[in-house]
């Protein structure tokens, strides 16, 4: 172990430390003259030392207590809130900053409850030790800017690895979700695992069931929107994690023998989520990560287990894997508690991800086109990103004929949509016009009429008024008689 300070190899960068002092050197006085001790800790000092842009969250720990706190940011704070007093943090917002100021503390998981139960602490060294990996067991003293490192942190950045300050049994017994948090920072930052935390992780991944499917999702989604998300999700499959967080995924390791050949779905999952993160600013250069994407890209294939048929050929095939898939989607991300909007988005993404190949080889009538970007709706953008990336075919000749025949689908999207306004695709009149002309009330009857009338727009494109007034009288007559 190392207590570094000013002057001592594996400083930190000295422009961030100045930018440090400059935004918390008051608050740091603050907590000096009450008698108090300040640090930053933990992320934000591991990406000071890996010298990765900075972010506006910014987390600090002390030997003051909840209610203490609150009074010493009091007048220097633009905000507070003390949501987390009981688990000993308080929340500030200052200049544009958010910063989360904990009391030195220790968590630990009853193991028949979900919720920590939270000591609080009186040494940073004490808070340090307690912390999930060595390379966020760092921490810069305020205001003397003294960089504190006793658990070779420094060592494990240098040497891309994760490493846990205490025993890994000992860690991962006190919060579970930090095995997940293994695998999210092998996603962002491109680490790897020590090999005992490893095998801890895969002896005790059972224990992830008592943690919320809340701090769960979170850990994913970070997982997801890093950049290495494969190696993440290895980790996950490796050491047992997925079977309580996305069981679907390692169920993707179909077998295969030597009479019935198949793609191996677990790897073209993982590939297709590759090649649809290489698409995301194919439209918008300056685009965000996008978790819909991701996931939809992911999950699209994770019906096939469920819908596995062998053929008499010796072929093998997944009839309707995309609804079925479609459901199993719904469900694991609705017990994952992801938003509603991601839930719909990716379950209309895997329920659409093989509507291209059912229009052959470019045969698209205009009328399959206006169906299709109807059924996409909003999702359309993602689908032409999702269809591309799920062409995994080794065959150049093959890869190369599928997207030919997907760039001639966009640009047949893109001429009728000039002529048609295809992203508002609706009848050529309105519920209200509908009644009028029929002389009916609001009921089924006018329902009936706007599908039958919608589905005339979708097969043969806009009508004028006149004519779609015609084909509405006929169709009444003939529903009449």
């Amino acid at each position: 172990m190392s207590a570094q300070g000013p002057g001592s190899a594996g400083l930190p960068p000295a422009a961030a430390l100045l930018g440090v002092a400059d935004l918390l050197g008051p608050l740091a006085e603050r907590f000096a003259q009450a008698g108090r001790e300040l640090a930053l800790v933990g992320g934000p000092v591991r990406d000071i030392m890996l010298e990765r842009p900075s972010t506006n969250d910014l987390d600090l720990t002390t030997d003051a207590r909840p209610e203490q706190i609150a009074d010493l940011v009091a007048g220097w704070a633009d905000t507070v809130w003390d949501v987390g007093a009981r688990f000993g943090t308080v929340g500030v917002r200052h200049h544009g900053h958010h910063i989360e100021i904990t009391t030195y503390r220790s968590e630990s998981y009853d193991p028949a409850s979900r919720k920590p139960e939270v000591t609080f602490g009186d040494t940073l060294a004490g808070d340090l030790g307690r912390r999930d990996f060595t390379i966020n067991a760092m921490a810069v003293r305020l205001p003397s800017l003294e960089f504190v490192d006793l658990h070779d942190g420094m060592r494990d950045l240098g040497e891309q690895m994760l490493r846990t300050p205490s025993p890994p049994q000992e860690s991962f017994s006190d919060d579970p979700l930090r095995m997940m948090r293994a695998a999210r920072f092998v996603s962002q930052l491109g680490f790897t695992i020590a090999p005992d935390v490893v095998a801890a992780m895969t002896s005790m991944a059972d224990r992830l069931s008592i943690v919320s499917a809340e701090r769960i999702r979170d850990e994913l989604a970070k997982l997801l929107l890093g950049a290495h998300p494969r190696r993440g999700l290895e980790v996950l499959v490796r050491t047992g994690l997925a079977d309580a967080v996305l069981p679907e995924l390692p169920a993707l390791q179909l077998e295969v023998d030597e009479h019935h050949r198949h793609k191996d779905v677990y790897e073209h999952s993982l590939t297709v989520m590759e090649q649809a993160i290489a698409l995301e600013t194919a439209h918008h250069p300056a685009v965000e990560p996008d978790l819909v994407l991701r996931l939809a890209a992911l999950l699209h294939d994770v019906g096939k287990p469920k819908t596995r048929r062998y053929e008499t050929d010796g072929g093998v095939s997944f009839h309707h894997h995309e609804v079925v898939g479609a459901r199993i989607v719904r469900k694991r991300l609705t017990d994952l508690r992801f938003p509603n909007d991601v839930v719909d988005s990716v379950t209309k993404l895997t329920e659409l991800h093989l509507r291209f190949h059912g229009y052959g080889s470019g045969e698209w009538t205009d009328s399959a086109v206006r169906r299709y970007v109807r059924d996409a709706g909003d999702e359309l953008v993602r689908l032409h990103k999702l269809t591309r990336a799920d062409s995994t075919t080794r065959n150049r000749r093959r890869a190369a004929a599928l997207q030919a025949t997907y760039d001639s689908l966009e640009e047949r999207i893109g001429v009728l949509a000039e002529q048609e306004e295809l992203a508002a695709i609706r009848p050529d009149l309105d519920g209200n016009q509908i009644m009028a002309i029929l002389g009916i009330g609001p009921g089924r009857e006018v329902g009936a009429a706007y599908n039958h009338l919608l589905e005339l727009r979708l097969e043969h494109g806009p009508m004028n008024p006149e004519t779609a007034e015609a084909e509405l009288r006929t169709w009444w007559a003939a529903r009449s008689s």
